[in-house]
Parts: C-alpha cells; structure tokens; sequence
C-alpha cells in the first residue's frame, strides 16, 4: 500500500473506501479499493472474494482482459486491510449523464443569449431555465449507440464465460475520458452452471431489478443481466430512470403500470413465482413511444426486447448486438427529438468531463443497493411491448 500515493477519496461503501492513487515510479494512476479487516470472525467481506475470483477467471488480473470490462491490477493486504489495486477511470455513467445534462443546459442558456462564456453562471440559473426550456434530456443517440455496443460487448463476454454480473446500473459503469465503457463492480457477481442453480434474490439496485427477481425468483440466468441494460438505455436516452420505484412493491407495481400486468400467456412462469399474487391489480400497457419520445421504432424495438417479461423470451446479450439497431446504416435516430436538439458539440466529452477528477469507482458500496425517490384496468393479454417486439424491422 505504501507503495501508491495516496490522492484524495473518491468514494466509500458498506465495506471500504476508493481512493485515487499513483505509482510514485511509474506514475500510474489507479484506484484503490480499501477494504477493511476489523472483525476476525467475519474475515474477509465475501463481496471482495467474489470480485477478486470473477476478474481473476475473466483474465482481467493476470491476462489481456476485456477491453469493456475493468482491470484488477494488483491485490494488497495485510492483517488489517485489504486493497483491490483497478484500473483509473474517469466517471461513472450516472455521474457522465448528469454532467452532460448541465452541459446541455448551459448550452441552451447561452445559446438564448443569456451570457457570453458561461464564466459565474450559477446551476440554479441554468436549472430554471432547462425547467422551462426541457423537462428532461438524455445523451445524444450517436453517443448513446456507442457505449450500448460496448456494454453490450463487456456483458456478452461475461456471459460467455457463464458469469453473471447482478448488479448492473449507471453507477458500475465506468466512462474515460476517450468514451471507452468499462463494466465495473463484481461485488455480486457470481459464476451460473447448468442445471440452473438457486440464488438469492437480494441482488440488482432496485430501479434496474427484472421482475422475475422482485417477485421473488431464485433460478435464474443472464437475461437479468439484459434487462437492467434495457433500464440503463432508456435512461440514456431519455435522461430519466425508467422506474425509479422507492421499495420492492412500488418497482413492481411501476413496471405493471409501464408494461401492463403480466399474464400467463405473456410469462408461462408467472404462477412460479414466490411472491407473485393473483390478487395484482391489472394495469394496461403503456404506449413506449409517449412515454419515451427520445426513441424511435427500431431503438424502442430493441429496448421490448431486452424488457420481455418472460426471461426464456427476452434477448440475449449477444443477440442485441445483431439488432438492426446496432446494424442497419444511416442514423437510426433521425426522427428523434434529440436529433434536432442541442447540438451535439455541446455535449462532447470535453464539456462532461471538464474540470472533473472524480473516478467512477464508487463501487466501494458494492454490498449496497441504493434506490431513488397509470390508471387502472383489465390489463390484455399481450402488452404493448410484446407487440412492439412482433412488428418487423425495416
């Protein structure tokens, strides 16, 4: 450890804090991970075991890796702490959104001659003025399909290699400054084999949790890790979280209002599930392309997708990639909102990256989930979204 300087704290979670640190030789500069030993009967947090195993069988400690997938670079202990040495990246995806957001606001405060350089221009002004300008934006689409492929890319190599992540959200991911997407935090991540085998359920930060997952679901496979992906890109893109529920009921409950109350015929497994109540209300399907204006067809097809109740059914990681999404030529998103917005210049990674030095590395919570903040009626039998994913692709 002595041999790292130590360069301010960076985060801190249930078992220990990240700090950024260089190399005084090499002049590397990394974070670390510090965890501490104080109990002898706990030992050492399993959350640290499971991350240090799961990189080191992924090669990210010891061989080239994953280019989308963070690099453990060394581990040092002694009998009071132990410190996971990774990779230095520069934000994380929740902190990347928010950053651009303010970029854009200042654009568009500017833009309506509201100041010259932007120098002594409080948030508070910009604030009021997004509030009457745009309730809401995400990142620019071109941006957005970029670090999709690369999440895409890092998790379809995980899964692969039969690991499953459980735990994915804005906040473990991590962004440089060159727009490289680096899937971080294995706290919870954990090797599958075949026949399924039975895990908690106490995994995934609630906003981005499937729902074969909140109800209760203990046989699972990657598309858990595929539908919190699908929460993550319509955050992106819209600049909201899709269901930001505030208790395991209430996220339920949000993704029945957004998707309709699911049915047999939609989920065979549905009646399997643990905690699932015939007693549910039925809500009818939302329409996606009101709720997500951001999105066009073939982005909204991909996003049904990757939210498919059923898990069978939902798309894999690697069958995302193949999506006309990814594939087709020309912009995907020339009919969108954003398109037409702010102009992307203005939401360069210079402007989202500027004057930062926060790593996005505060995964040092790694064992704990954070969580944020329709009408009803006979709900059919196939919800929107299972349409969405019937109608073809042009």
């Amino acid at each position: 450890m002595e041999a790292y300087h130590d360069l301010g704290k960076i985060g801190e979670g249930t078992y220990g804090t990240v700090y950024k640190c260089i190399h005084p030789t090499t002049k590397q500069v990394v974070a670390m991970k510090k965890i501490r030993l104080e109990d002898d009967d706990e030992g050492v947090p399993s959350t640290a075991l499971r991350e240090v195993s799961v990189l080191m069988e992924l090669g990210q400690s010891d061989g080239p890796g994953h280019d989308n997938v963070v690099k453990l670079l060394d581990v040092i202990h002694n009998d009071s702490c132990l410190c996971l040495v990774f990779e230095f990246l520069d934000l994380d995806l929740k902190k990347f959104m928010d950053n651009a957001s303010q970029a854009a606001d200042l654009a568009m405060y500017k833009a309506a001659g509201h100041g010259g350089n932007g120098v002594g221009i409080s948030l508070e002004a910009t604030g009021s003025f997004r509030g009457k300008a745009r309730a809401r934006r995400g990142l620019p689409p071109d941006l957005v399909k970029k670090l999709m492929t690369q999440l895409l890319l890092g998790l379809s190599h995980l899964h692969s290699r039969r690991i499953l992540h459980r735990d994915l959200k804005p906040q473990n991911l991590l962004i440089d400054k060159a727009g490289n997407l680096k899937i971080a935090d294995f706290g919870l991540a954990r090797a599958f084999g075949i026949p399924l085998r039975t895990y908690t359920h106490e995994i995934v930060t609630l906003w981005y949790r499937p729902p074969c997952v909140l109800l209760g679901g203990r046989r699972y496979t990657t598309a858990v890790d595929v539908w919190s992906v699908g929460t993550i890109f319509a955050e992106m893109l819209s600049g909201m979280p899709l269901v930001p529920g505030d208790s395991e009921i209430d996220q339920i409950f949000k993704i029945f209002r957004l998707l309709g109350t699911p049915t047999a015929e939609v989920w065979p497994g549905l009646a399997t599930m643990p905690d699932f109540k015939p007693t549910f209300p039925r809500w009818r399907p939302q329409d996606l392309r009101e709720v997500l204006p951001e999105m066009d067809h073939t982005s909204l097809h991909l996003l049904s997708g990757m939210l498919t109740y059923d898990p069978v059914r939902r798309i894999s990681a690697k069958s995302s990639l193949l999506h006309p999404y990814f594939t087709k030529t020309g912009s995907a998103f020339s009919d969108s909102p954003l398109a037409t917005g702010v102009n992307e210049g203005a939401l360069g990674l210079g402007a989202v990256f500027g004057g930062s030095n926060s790593n996005a590395f505060l995964c040092a919570s790694s064992a704990g989930a954070t969580s944020g903040s329709g009408g009803r009626g006979e709900g059919r039998n196939a919800p929107i979204i299972e349409t969405l994913m019937a109608s073809p692709i042009n």
